[in-house]
């Protein structure tokens, strides 16, 4: 496999908040006033590496604040949180913030705030990003498209995301594949699942370190959920590879367990499952969807090369025409979605073509 072929453009520029989108957004309850922006969160006066429980850097950087500022800004943070979860912007008295880190690594360059009950230290935390429309997409298709609920909100260039728990994608590989209690036809099965939802709605680099795995009891076994966390490289990217996770080399080992476990024809079978699942969700938000996709087409800005280079490489993945006619990455999310779904969807025209055997 190629790097080349799942190139991403680390520094891909921020694609700014349009006023249909704001509307959007308004509309379905994801705006709202915050009393403290990302802008805020700046003006740090020192950090230091956050180191996991075995001494390895987490890529992240715990940040200090000047007491007096610090004291001034826990409360506003004590309230996004209670507002992100309640619906409340009075902050909850008995809960207060643990430390603040940074990280720099990728493109959201977000902080995370640890919230902490101090009845009983239970902990959760929730992140502050700079709002890019492109990322927000993503959070909105993730949210109306896949089995997962999105909690988070935004207020002019600030976007707050609640926290995603999880197995990280690499460290469930690494520390949980080869375990005697962990059920591998299972996982492969999320996985393949997983990959399709991805395709469908051209959500882009899912390395391993840009998903979670959720384990949940069963009466008999645990069952697995692979979510995505990082939706920067929503419809963004010129390579269809760059929309299918296999491609990644960091994920050669989920492949390599799929291709040991499941067969070719119980793979089309997740596949086509997860197709009818999507569909189903398409239809009861139909008027939503439309409404998105609007916004998304209305204010493009995504390079006209990146757009012209997945409309032909998607046109020739799927020997058809039909993409053609797309001018904008919003275009292309609608086409794609209706014509994989084709005929789930109630419309014969997008039925894909059968491919040829072998």
């Amino acid at each position: 496999m190629s790097d080349e072929l799942t190139t991403i453009s680390r520094r891909k520029a921020f694609i700014s908040i349009s006023e249909e989108l704001r509307l959007y957004l308004r509309h379905y309850g994801r705006l709202s006033e915050l009393p403290a922006l990302y802008r805020d969160l700046e003006n740090f006066s020192g950090c230091y590496p956050l180191m996991d429980r075995s001494g390895k850097s987490t890529l992240w950087d715990t940040v200090v604040y000047e007491r007096s500022y610090m004291k001034e800004l826990w409360p506003k943070l004590t309230s996004i949180y209670s507002l992100l979860k309640t619906g409340d912007l009075q902050a909850v008295p008995h809960l207060y913030v643990e430390r603040v880190d940074y990280c720099s690594f990728g493109n959201s360059k977000p902080f995370r705030i640890r919230i902490v009950n101090q009845y009983n230290d239970n902990y959760d935390h929730f992140y502050l990003k700079v709002g890019d429309a492109s990322r927000i997409y993503g959070l909105e298709l993730e949210h109306v498209l896949s089995p997962n609920r999105i909690n988070y909100l935004v207020h002019e260039d600030t976007l707050i995301e609640e926290h995603i728990a999880g197995v990280p994608g690499d460290v469930f590989i690494s520390d949980y594949f080869e375990r005697p209690d962990v059920n591998p036809v299972r996982i492969a099965k999320e996985f393949v699942k997983f990959s399709e939802r991805c395709f469908i709605r051209l959500l882009g680099d899912m390395r391993s370190y840009n998903y979670v795995v959720d384990m949940t009891p069963d009466f008999e076994e645990v069952q697995y959920r692979v979510r995505a966390i990082d939706f920067d490289q929503q419809s963004y990217e010129g390579r269809c590879r760059v929309y299918l996770p296999q491609f990644y080399k960091e994920n050669l080992p989920v492949v390599s367990l799929c291709t040991r476990y499941i067969n070719l024809a119980t793979a089309q079978q997740y596949q086509q499952e997860e197709r009818s699942l999507i569909a189903r969700r398409f239809l009861s938000e139909k008027s939503r969807l439309r409404a998105l996709f609007r916004a998304m087409k209305h204010h493009p800005a995504e390079p006209a090369d990146k757009v012209a280079q997945l409309k032909h490489e998607l046109g020739e993945h799927h020997k058809t025409a039909v993409f053609e006619e797309c001018r904008s990455m919003g275009d292309l999310v609608e086409k794609h979605i209706e014509f994989v779904l084709g005929k789930l969807l109630g419309d014969p025209r997008h039925v894909p073509l059968p491919q040829p055997p072998g």
